[in-house]
């Protein structure tokens, strides 16, 4: 099994930034990609980034050139640097990790943008 961790999640107004973490532990042994998602009622959970073992980057068009995804050397965490939030940026967000053709996730952390 794979347990996800996610940290980093509040409250901040508009315009300001927050650090997404997540740790993987278990179970590791051949990452395919590992990432970001983000969800809010009633919608459907959507990506925002991933980074893949070979360390290609893949960003929603919404977050292009504010978020940043990366990870450590290790490659067990990966990290979202987000900037210039808006409000429609306020939802829960979920790291995710594929291995083995299986994907596992987190248990999300609310990110609230204040307008």
């Amino acid at each position: 099994q794979v347990q996800l961790v996610e940290s980093g999640g509040g409250l901040v107004q508009a315009g300001g930034s927050l650090r997404l973490s997540c740790k993987a532990s278990g179970s590791i042994f051949s990452i395919r990609a590992m990432g970001w998602y983000r969800q809010v009622p009633g919608k459907q959970r959507e990506l925002v980034a991933t980074i893949t073992s070979s360390s290609p980057t893949n960003y929603a068009d919404s977050v292009k050139g504010r978020f940043t995804i990366s990870r450590d050397n290790a490659k067990t965490a990966v990290y979202l640097e987000m900037n210039s939030l808006r409000p429609e940026d306020t939802a829960t967000y979920y790291c995710n990790l594929a291995q083995m053709g299986i994907n596992y996730w987190g248990k999300g952390t609310l990110v609230t943008v204040s307008s």
